[in-house]
């Protein structure tokens, strides 16, 4: 199969030959500090708490299906919509400090994430949309330095629900989503996010490796739909000091139980911060035949639900990383800002990439 932007993919793999690219970092930090109340949420469209779209989407939403009286505070991901103009200026704020990829504002976009604020309808529109914002943040930023190109990053995010495990104790066997489900949902928002101008797709924060499976098969069923794929990245993230995702599932063990996606990269973000993460980045880095990525927090949470780690800091210790030819590409998660992006670009532009398994000259 054909890629679907294939000059984009040859500067995709140009730079990642090159260099370290640089991943954003934190989208809800951002909006965090801009202390928006219910109404920004909102904006115009949701002022009087009804979307009209809801009498046609075939959902069967209509007037008196509750969506109206649903709190859309904290849902970051409507703020494409509602204001565009702040989600657009973090991406802008993220490539001025050396970001050579953003990632969309898309991780709750989807329709079982989105059910929670009774907006599930909206779906592939703000991922296309998302997409769309990045798209023309990185054009502009790409259109000032000609010699960097930049790009965007569709994510998919985990949604709310596990596949795996039981949410109920009492019943071990229930399943408050199912495998189906998540690859309908998944379908939905690969088509938007690919609609609006995503360069790869990254499923992202995957702490249940089945989720993940079935967003790879849902992201491969729209790649037959279109007659075209574009490339996919998958980041999983360590839960706890246990070394294991939420499933269960070590580094190794997560990598090769997706590696046949022959996915453009395997990583870690979230949860830990950079030096907790070090070590199940460097087993993914000894085994991994593709290139290897990492967005780690600023630090591990203090006792406000807020992150200590400084830029310099975060910055000295993801060089290390790079110097130990760990990274192809890094950037930030939860915490982390633009003066962090900033950083830890600085700390890496004179290092050079990791060479994956299968590629270097002792492969033999």
């Amino acid at each position: 199969m054909t890629w679907l932007h294939p000059d984009r993919v040859a500067a995709l793999e140009a730079a990642l030959a090159q260099r370290i690219l640089v991943l954003d970092g934190g989208m809800g930090t951002m909006i965090q500090q801009h202390g928006l109340t219910e109404a920004d949420y909102r904006g115009t469209r949701f002022a009087d708490g009804f979307d009209a779209l809801h009498a046609v989407d075939g959902h069967g939403h209509g007037a008196g299906c509750g969506c109206e009286a649903a709190d859309q505070r904290g849902n970051n991901d409507l703020l494409t919509l509602t204001r565009p103009d702040l989600i657009g200026g973090i991406h802008a704020a993220y490539l001025e400090a050396g970001a050579d990829m953003v990632e969309t504002n898309t991780f709750n976009s989807t329709a079982v994430s989105l059910a929670d604020y009774r907006l599930q309808h909206l779906a592939r529109e703000l991922n296309r949309e998302g997409a769309a914002l990045a798209r023309a943040a990185c054009d502009a930023a790409q259109a000032r330095t000609p010699g960097q190109p930049r790009f965007v990053a569709g994510i998919l995010g985990p949604t709310s629900r596990t596949a795996s495990i039981s949410p109920d104790v009492n019943d071990p066997g229930f399943r408050a989503v199912t495998f189906e489900d998540l690859v309908r949902i998944y379908r939905d928002a690969a088509h938007g996010l690919i609609e609006g101008g995503a360069d790869v797709l990254m499923v992202e924060t995957v702490f249940d490796t089945l989720n993940a499976k079935a967003a790879l098969f849902a992201v491969e069923t729209v790649f037959d739909d279109l007659g075209g794929r574009v490339p996919v990245m998958i980041s999983g993230t360590i839960t706890d000091a246990s070394g294991r995702t939420l499933s269960g599932q070590t580094a190794e063990a997560f990598w090769y139980s997706l590696r046949h996606a022959r996915p453009l990269s395997i990583g870690l973000n979230c949860a830990l911060g950079a030096k907790d993460l070090r070590p199940h980045v460097d087993t993914l880095a000894q085994i991994a035949e593709v290139h290897v990525s990492c967005h780690p927090n600023a630090g591990l949470p203090n006792a406000f639900g807020g992150y200590d780690e400084t830029p310099e800091d975060m910055a000295a210790t993801l060089r290390e990383f790079a110097t130990a030819g760990l990274l192809n590409i890094v950037g930030g998660c939860c915490g982390t800002t633009p003066a962090h992006i900033r950083a830890i670009a600085d700390a890496v532009r004179d290092v050079a990439p990791r060479t994956p398994i299968g590629h270097r000259a002792d492969a033999a």
